[in-house]
């Protein structure tokens, strides 16, 4: 497992590269220049000009290109074209609440939707299978700015339960008004991914529940919850650890929306921020991080499956 390990983290390496190099592309293919965003637009041609210099935008875009991945691989994320602040440290800053946002989330979903999949799953074309279908339909395609406004003007505004946004500190803060204030938008965030999983965990869990192996254990006089848990749960839970990996990448993407309806001081804010001052250091940086977080993930998940299945092997 430890080659195969060290395998993956150096097919991570050209693949990290090939994603910050297709970023950038991306990033100059976009319309409008940050030195002209950053000055007033009654500044003359001359002063842009020197801005442009100044930053290192008057380069081709390999040139830039090579300057900044140098600058990465002696430790330095560049600096931030409007704060000036080190890009390392508006990451580090914000990155905490977006991974305490974005896990809790899928912590909550597991715990709600695989349980909820497989009552489905048993209770096959009944009543609580439709109605469990059709909550989950309807999980999926509420929108999440909608849903996010909705739960503001119902528990906060109307009913006052809940703060409208905001965070605690991670460090220092009160635990209790931290978890409050996470409330909504992990409910907004768990919602839609519910949605899906249900239906993932069901299909699964009726593959499984097909096979004569479980007829077998019926037979022998095994518990309906042993029957369940035991066996036809551990076999379908492949498919469903492949399901949920590939969900971190949309949580990540999910919480760029929701950090701004809650007022989350996460790297979303800071995201939409960086994209609308072209401030390309810190869009790059993000980038970087956020694909790094992926491919941990998916590193992550396929050690998972040799602990659901010993029959999978590493090669």
């Amino acid at each position: 497992m430890l080659y195969y390990v060290i395998r993956r983290l150096g097919i991570a390496i050209p693949v990290l590269l090939g994603i910050t190099i297709l970023n950038f592309i991306i990033i100059n293919l976009a319309p409008g220049n940050p030195a002209e965003l950053l000055l007033d637009p009654n500044t003359s041609q001359a002063m842009i000009d020197a801005k442009k210099e100044r930053l290192g935008l008057d380069q081709p875009f390999y040139i830039q290109y090579w300057i900044w991945l140098v600058s990465l691989l002696q430790g330095n994320m560049g600096y931030s074209y409007s704060s000036f602040a080190p890009v390392s440290q508006l990451i580090s800053e914000r990155i905490g609440p977006t991974l305490l946002l974005t896990f809790v989330s899928l912590i909550v979903s597991i715990m709600i939707s695989i349980p909820i999949g497989i009552f489905s799953a048993v209770k096959r074309n009944s009543r609580w299978d439709y109605i469990i279908t059709g909550l989950a339909f309807v999980g999926t395609s509420l929108p999440q700015f909608f849903l996010g406004l909705a739960l503001i003007y119902w528990f906060a505004l109307k009913l006052q339960w809940l703060p409208t946004g905001g965070i605690e500190p991670l460090e220092g803060g009160d635990l209790t008004q931290r978890v409050i204030h996470m409330i909504l938008p992990v409910t907004v965030l768990s919602v839609a991914i519910i949605g899906k999983k249900v239906r993932y965990v069901r299909a699964s869990m009726l593959d499984v529940l097909k096979q004569d192996y479980l007829q077998t254990a019926r037979a022998k006089g095994l518990s309906g919850y042993i029957v369940i848990y035991r066996h036809a749960l551990r076999n379908a839970l492949i498919p469903i650890i492949t399901v949920f990996g590939m969900e971190v990448p949309l949580l990540l993407g999910g919480s760029v929306i929701v950090e701004q309806v809650f007022q989350w001081p996460g790297i979303g804010q800071l995201t939409i921020q960086s994209v609308l001052s072209r401030d390309y250091p810190v869009i790059m940086g993000l980038n970087l991080v956020a694909a790094l977080i992926v491919l941990i993930v998916n590193l992550f998940t396929d050690l998972l499956y040799r602990w659901v299945d010993p029959r999978v092997q590493y090669e």
